[in-house]
C-alpha cells in the first residue's frame, strides 16, 4: 500500500479531530467531534504537541500525536508517544509500525533522546505491536492517576 506521512498543521484541524474522535472511540469514549477539535486547536495554537498523519490516496487515514517531555535520568527531552491511531480498514498494512518510524525520526530531528508510552493491558494490538518496534516493555514501575 502507497502511504505518505507529513507533519500535521492547524489546516488539518478537521481531518486530525475526525481521526482523534474515532481514537478516543476506540478507547470506549462517547463521541465528542466538537470538544476534541477544540482540544486539538488548542494544541495547535499553543504549539503544545507535534502530530503527523499517514495519507493514502490522499485521505488521511491515521495519526500520531506526541508531547514534548523531559527525562530525568538522561537529563535531556524525550517525546511522549500519546496517541497512536489508523482506521480499522487501513490497518494490517503497515501504517502504524510507519507513523513510529516518523515518531523515531522526530526525535533525531528535534535532538530527543527517545519515545515513552502507555497503552492499556488490554490493548492486544499496541501490546504486539510496540516490542516488534523495539520498543522494551517497563514492568518496574506502576502508573498512577491522579484526576481534580
Amino acid at each position: 500500500m502507497k502511504f505518505t506521512i507529513r507533519k500535521a498543521n492547524p489546516e488539518d484541524l478537521d481531518v486530525v479531530a475526525s481521526l482523534f474522535d474515532a481514537y478516543r472511540v476506540f478507547y470506549r469514549q462517547e463521541s465528542n467531534y466538537e470538544k476534541g477539535k477544540a482540544f486539538l486547536k488548542e494544541r495547535f495554537l499553543n504549539s503544545e504537541s507535534d502530530i503527523f498523519l499517514v495519507f493514502v490516496d490522499d485521505k488521511a487515514v491515521g495519526f500520531v500525536q506526541l508531547y514534548k517531555l523531559f527525562h530525568y535520568i538522561k537529563l535531556e527531552k524525550q517525546w511522549l508517544l500519546s496517541d497512536l491511531f489508523v482506521h480499522p480498514d487501513y490497518r494490517g498494512h503497515g501504517l502504524s509500525v510507519a507513523l513510529i518510524d516518523r515518531s523515531k525520526q522526530w526525535c533525531e530531528e528535534t535532538s530527543a533522546c527517545g519515545l515513552m508510552l502507555e497503552t492499556e493491558k488490554t490493548n492486544d494490538i499496541g501490546n504486539r505491536l510496540y516490542p516488534r518496534c523495539d520498543f522494551k516493555y517497563d514492568g518496574l514501575h506502576n502508573y498512577y492517576h491522579w484526576w481534580r
